[in-house]
């Protein structure tokens, strides 16, 4: 059976839609990739093998598969329901807790980061049509990986951010070449808040609603280059500027090498 969730919301009409498949034991990849495709969504997950709380997920965007995507763990975990579920992905383990109310936190895998060439920004923010002086200086271009890798570019301002208009196929195209999974596009609104978008051609979507496996990436990025504190919570709004609020909560623990992201998932009708 396929249930049909939004996550990183409690509205079913926000948030990002989410396929979950809680017995995917005798599907093949041809019909994952089927079904993810037959339901458009950015990612639709699915168990192949469960051995008490410990399962194994695997994800599907309608175009290829993905080693993790954020909110579809969130969504498959409270498909699962309160408790202590943990994750076998593509990139390795990721536990999830979720309490009574559908509120479900994340611990990504390891986060790193790395440089971005310049011939790669060059590339990436012609295949935007962004310019150099559309980037806020304070938050340097960088690759950040989280179980995906994804540039994060922080605009300067929020009207840039809100014009969203890039080449589909050159970015496409990009991605696809150096391996990455979404461009995590940020607006700094305060010490801990962002409004953040995600493009991702390579899955399908133009533009991805919420994204917690990003969203870990972009908390192992401010936490590498100092531009927060050890310890810290982070806000982030997403999905606004496509009619579908997302709300994640990003958490930094000093001596955690993964990032927690916590939200919402509810059924959709």
């Amino acid at each position: 059976m396929i249930e049909r969730y939004a996550a990183f919301t409690t509205d079913p009409a926000g948030g990002n839609p989410a396929g979950v498949v809680l017995d995917a034991a005798e599907l093949t990849d041809a019909r994952m990739l089927e079904i993810a495709a037959e339901l458009g969504f950015s990612e639709t997950a699915f168990i192949t093998e469960r051995a008490g709380d410990r399962y194994r997920l695997r994800f599907f965007s309608p175009l290829a598969e993905v080693d993790f995507c954020g909110h579809a763990t969130v969504a498959t975990a409270v498909a699962l329901g309160p408790g202590e579920h943990l994750f076998v992905t593509n990139a390795g383990e990721v536990p999830v807790t979720v309490d009574t109310s559908g509120f479900a936190t994340l611990t990504s895998v390891p986060t790193r980061v790395e440089p971005l060439p310049e011939a790669d920004l060059t590339a990436l923010l012609t295949a935007l049509r962004w310019s150099a002086d559309d980037l806020d200086e304070a938050l340097p271009p960088r690759v950040a990986y989280s179980g995906n890798l994804h540039p994060v570019l922080a605009a300067r301002s929020r009207e840039r951010l809100a014009d969203l208009d890039y080449d589909v196929p050159a970015l496409k195209a990009l991605m696809t070449d150096r391996g990455w999974t979404t461009i995590q596009l940020v607006f700094r609104t305060g010490r801990h808040t962002f409004d953040v978008r995600d493009p991702f051609p390579v899955g399908g979507v133009y533009e991805d609603p919420a994204t917690g496996s990003a969203a870990a990436a972009l908390g192992g990025y401010l936490r590498e280059l100092g531009l927060v504190a050890g310890d810290a919570t982070l806000h982030l709004r997403q999905g606004d500027d496509l009619g579908r609020p997302s709300r994640l909560t990003v958490g930094l623990v000093t001596g955690e090498p993964g990032v927690r992201v916590s939200g919402q998932a509810v059924p959709m009708s």
